[in-house]
Parts: C-alpha cells; sequence; structure tokens
C-alpha cells in the first residue's frame, strides 16, 4: 500500500499540471470546434483532444531532444502564429478558414496547435513522471475529459460574447510570440538576460501582429462582400 502512495501522488501530479498548463489549448479547442454543427462539436473537441494527448505522450519521452532542437520553437512559433491568424479571420467565409464545418479540419487545428503549444508544457510533466511511460499516459488519458470540459465552457462563452474570439487569437499570438523568442538558437544569439527580458515584448508583438492582420482580413472581406 505504501508503494502504491508515490505513484498516485504522480499520477495526481501528472493530471493536476496538465490541466492547469491546457488553459490555452482548451481556447484552441473551442475556437477550431465552435463552426462545427451542434452534433459534431462533442465529437471534434474528444477526438482533437484525445490525439493532441497521445502526441504530447510521445513528445514527453523525447522532451530533452525537442527542446534542445534550433529552430524548431521558431518554426512551432510561426506555425502558431499562422494558425491563430486563421482561427481568427474568414468567418463569414463561404471555404471556413477559421469557423469549418468540416470535423477532420477542426481535429486537424487542435492538434498541430496542441503539438506546438505543448513543447514546454511537456517539461513539466516529464519532470513529474520520472521515465514512467505508463504512468505518463494514464495520467494525460484521464485529463482528456477535464480539458474536453474546459473546452466547451470556453466554447459557450464564445457562442455568447464573440469578442472572446478575439481574445482567445490574441493569447494564441502572445504565446507564439514567448515561443520564437526561447528558441536555443536565438537564446544564443541574443545571450540569456536579454532573451528573457525580450520575452515579454515579443509576446506582445505577437498578440498585436495576430490581431493586426484578423483586422485588415475582416476588412478586406466585408469590402470584397459589398
Amino acid at each position: 500500500m505504501e508503494a502504491l502512495l508515490p505513484q498516485a501522488l504522480k499520477l495526481l501530479g501528472i493530471i493536476w499540471i496538465n490541466v492547469i498548463l491546457s488553459g490555452d489549448n482548451a481556447v484552441v479547442i473551442a475556437l477550431a470546434c465552435r463552426g462545427l454543427p451542434e452534433d459534431k462539436r462533442r465529437i471534434g473537441m474528444i477526438l482533437g483532444a484525445g490525439v493532441a494527448v497521445g502526441l504530447r505522450i510521445i513528445f514527453t519521452v523525447l522532451v530533452a531532444a525537442l527542446l534542445a532542437t534550433p529552430f524548431l520553437k521558431i518554426v512551432g512559433g510561426l506555425l502558431l502564429l499562422w494558425i491563430a491568424v486563421k482561427l481568427l479571420s474568414g468567418d463569414d467565409e463561404e471555404g471556413g478558414v477559421k469557423e469549418t464545418d468540416r470535423l477532420w479540419h477542426a481535429v486537424w487545428t487542435v492538434v498541430v496547435a496542441d503539438a506546438v503549444m505543448s513543447l514546454d508544457n511537456v517539461l513539466a510533466i516529464a519532470a513529474v513522471a520520472q521515465d514512467s511511460t505508463a504512468l505518463l499516459a494514464i495520467g494525460l488519458a484521464i485529463s482528456i475529459p477535464l480539458i474536453v470540459a474546459g473546452a466547451a465552457l470556453i466554447m459557450a462563452l464564445l457562442d455568447r460574447m464573440p469578442l472572446l474570439v478575439w481574445a482567445g487569437a490574441a493569447l494564441l499570438g502572445w504565446v507564439a510570440g514567448e515561443m520564437l523568442i526561447s528558441d536555443p538558437w536565438l537564446i544564443g544569439q541574443l545571450g540569456q538576460e536579454l532573451g528573457h527580458k525580450a520575452e515579454i515584448p515579443m509576446a506582445i508583438v505577437g498578440a498585436a501582429l495576430v490581431l493586426a492582420i484578423g483586422y485588415v482580413s475582416r476588412q478586406r472581406a466585408a469590402t470584397d462582400e459589398a
């Protein structure tokens, strides 16, 4: 019984950390699945969160190599900026770059964004798991319904207050800016101290860039329709 207690505490730690660190991921799930038909929303959230957690398990096993790879965070940050702009712009377009009614398109958006945003999160999860892949898998699997519940709550808020979509996209831009400046190659060029000081300014730039591009995109769409 005593031998099981440390394992149980580790499991609770993995679940807790994953839920706490998945707030921005829940925003992505809500934004990507918001445009799905009502009967497909829950399926999209569960599939997206499930596949994303599976990838997170793989990332956690490879965390040391991933986080030390030069340019990986730069590419990830740029990809996240692109996703944020796509989720924000073109709400009313037939092709649906944001609120797509295609289930697998929404799931793919969730998976890619979650994979990019989880690069830093998995470091904390790996520290708690301590090389126990089974414990890691169980903990992350249990956290899926909690993340989906959070996404469902955010989605309900987005339906009532569409302006929150802009806040969600800005959050993704903020995370992208932080990720870009924390790339090992950039830190090597700027130095640890300067790189750390640049985190918040870069995050602000990322958020502002997403909002600006989204605004221009919507204005152009409105002009084309007029």
